[in-house]
């Protein structure tokens, strides 16, 4: 970036001191960011070719720290910019929470932060026949179309060289579902590009968390959108766990604000994301979109809480 951007810019910090008892992959990861500081490679960043202006969509402010980080730390680019752009959040009350935290994050960077229309109404038009499609299905990949197209055409209409989204930095998202949606929106004009890379990493995970647990970020509970609200909450009342809470100093299940990288990571670890989608399209393959064998399939799960620990508390259900 320029000498003036980096000024504002995120510094390339050395992250929180991990613990004695770390899993294996968080001191590994830790290790590999400690040798690229020594190093003086603040960035594994590697944009597209004759990149310079990225506009990176923002899903929320915890899957965009490590990526703003690593983008604005890298000698690359001249400007990343934050579009935010994400109909799909429901309730409205969800969606500003996001938004504002999203938002105060970027102000206190001195990250340019584009607030876009908030249209659920043509979200659910899209979304219309696809209501009771699993997690990453067709639905997931008409949601992320919609989001790219919208921030691909901003991108034309500014000038700038790329696209890229935080959606690719989770998870419990599906890296090539994500990215298939990304260059698709690109290539609707010329001379923008989709910046794809690995953001699943290791070492891009811990950075998440430790960054998500120092600046206190909100834990969402579900995805996002109505549909997921739903299953989610349905799921829950399935395996006698407490209903999702919107806003507020408490959480429905666990703690309300990221804290601990270490104890956040888990919940997104590799092993509890494939349950959870197994589970997701095992129901929706049973029941479609019946009602009442939706309901009847869940029973199943009563006993089979994802990633239950010996002292009964349940982790991988509220951080997405």
């Amino acid at each position: 970036m320029t000498e003036t951007d980096s000024n504002n810019a995120l510094s390339y910090s050395e992250g929180a001191k991990l613990p004695s008892n770390a899993p294996n992959w968080a001191i590994a990861a830790s290790e590999r960011l400690k040798k690229r500081r020594e190093e003086g490679h603040k960035s594994s960043c590697n944009p597209p070719p004759n990149v310079k202006k990225v506009l990176l969509h923002s899903c929320c402010a915890p899957c965009s720290g490590a990526m703003v980080e690593e983008m604005c730390s890298s000698d690359k680019l001249d400007q990343v910019v934050v579009f935010f752009y994400n109909p799909n959040i429901h309730p409205r009350l969800e969606y500003e929470i996001r938004k504002e935290e999203n938002k105060r994050f970027c102000e206190k960077l001195g990250i340019e932060f584009v607030d876009c229309d908030y249209d659920p109404e043509n979200w659910y038009s899209r979304m219309k026949g696809m209501e009771f499609d699993p997690e990453r299905g067709r639905r997931c990949t008409e949601c992320f179309d919609m989001r790219m197209e919208r921030c691909a055409l901003y991108a034309h209409e500014n000038g700038f060289d790329a696209i890229a989204t935080t959606n690719a930095t989770s998870r419990w998202k599906d890296a090539k579902q994500v990215d298939g949606s990304g260059y698709r929106a690109a290539a609707r004009y010329e001379g923008l590009q989709y910046w794809c890379q690995n953001w699943q990493s290791d070492e891009m995970t811990l950075r998440k968390y430790e960054i998500s647990a120092k600046e206190r970020f909100y834990k969402q509970e579900y995805c996002g959108c109505s549909y997921s609200l739903r299953d989610s909450n349905e799921w829950r009342k399935a395996n006698m766990i407490p209903k999702i809470k919107i806003g507020g100093d408490t959480a429905g299940l666990g703690d309300r604000y990221f804290s601990d990288p270490l104890v956040d990571a888990a919940e997104e670890s590799q092993d509890v994301v494939d349950e959870f989608f197994s589970q997701a399209y095992e129901i929706a393959k049973t029941a479609g979109n019946d009602v009442m064998k939706r309901k009847e399939a869940l029973k199943v799960y009563k006993d089979r809480r994802k990633a239950e620990k010996t002292d009964g508390v349940v982790n991988g259900l509220n951080n997405w």
